[in-house]
């Protein structure tokens, strides 16, 4: 008789309303049809899943999990942490469950628990944080501890709403962080009020955080590195009208002292002495016109041939038949 393969089935009985409770015995119907003998585990507390995966994970043949992101996020720092190399299968049960959104897992949860034992595996970026390995979100500044505040019972309640409303809470106070990043031999450094590294289309519910441009902004020899390393890269120069408008701006908040001020005129002018080195110059005389010729000067390279090149191809291929 052939030996039944072995399945860890870890899911967090709080998650997105609690409605795993009234779907449970159909899930654990599907991985048994598939052939599977199934190992229950409901977590009791924060961390609980992790280090369960961690310990016991090597002795199976699949670990599915079901929660939300967080509870995804748990199990895959247990199974890197133990080395272990066995397929994982989600199913999504939280309050906006991106991640299984973005891949393609299917929202009802006995088609995704089809999907974990039936579909065929694929391999998935897997990101290092403080020690936290994470294939959904890694994020600092503006809102990110809105996730952890928001309670369990607010999220079941309101769903995305919840995120919302515990976000609004933030608007009062957005504090900037100095920080320094480097990849590919390219250093970027300036203070920022928010940064993320996802595999995820939607973040928190908010879709269209990710997309095919990437806007830094970053001193000229910052910028003139990434030019170096990417030619496609779009240089924009923002400057007032005149030297005399940006020191009227400068003094108009009233917060800087004397010597922020003479830091910045002097900063500006190193600054001006690159500004040829610009793919374009955009004049801020007014703050409204100035976004849209921003948004027209992006907007613009997407028609260029040099981004079409898929396209042009496949027109030349279509035209050929």
């Amino acid at each position: 008789m052939d030996m039944k393969k072995k399945l860890l089935f870890v899911f967090n009985p709080c998650s997105g309303k609690a409605q795993i409770k009234n779907q449970l015995l159909d899930i654990v119907d599907t991985m048994v049809k598939a052939d599977y003998e199934v190992t229950i585990y409901p977590t009791q507390c924060a961390g609980d899943a992790k280090e369960k995966v961690e310990a016991y994970a090597e002795n199976y043949d699949l670990v599915v999990c079901s929660g939300g992101d967080g509870t995804l996020d748990e199990v895959v720092t247990g199974m890197m942490q133990c080395k272990a190399k066995v397929p994982l299968g989600y199913i999504p049960a939280g309050s906006t469950n991106d991640f299984a959104s973005s891949i393609g897992i299917p929202k009802d949860m006995e088609k995704a628990a089809e999907a974990a034992v039936t579909g065929k595996p694929f391999p998935c970026d897997v990101g290092l944080f403080n020690g936290d390995y994470f294939v959904y979100v890694a994020a600092f500044g503006l809102f990110t501890e809105v996730s952890y505040k928001t309670s369990q019972e607010w999220k079941n309640v309101l769903g995305h709403a919840a995120y919302i409303l515990e976000g609004a809470k933030c608007l009062h106070d957005i504090p900037s962080f100095m920080m320094q990043v480097e990849y590919n031999n390219m250093r970027i450094q300036d203070e920022f009020i928010y940064g993320m590294i996802t595999n995820s289309t939607s973040v928190g519910g908010f879709k269209g955080m990710t997309g095919k441009d990437v806007l830094l902004e970053i001193e000229i020899q910052g910028a003139l590195q990434v030019k170096e390393k990417r030619p496609d890269t779009l240089l924009v120069f923002i400057t007032p009208p005149t030297a005399e408008e940006l020191e009227r701006r400068l003094r108009g908040r009233g917060t800087e002292t004397e010597e922020v001020i003479k830091g910045r005129m002097e900063r500006a002018k190193e600054e001006a002495q690159g500004m040829d080195q610009y793919d374009y110059v955009l004049i801020n005389d007014d703050l409204e016109i100035c976004v849209k010729q921003m948004h027209e000067t992006i907007q613009s390279q997407h028609f260029m041939s040099s981004n079409q090149k898929d396209f042009i191809e496949q027109m030349k291929k279509s035209l050929e038949k």
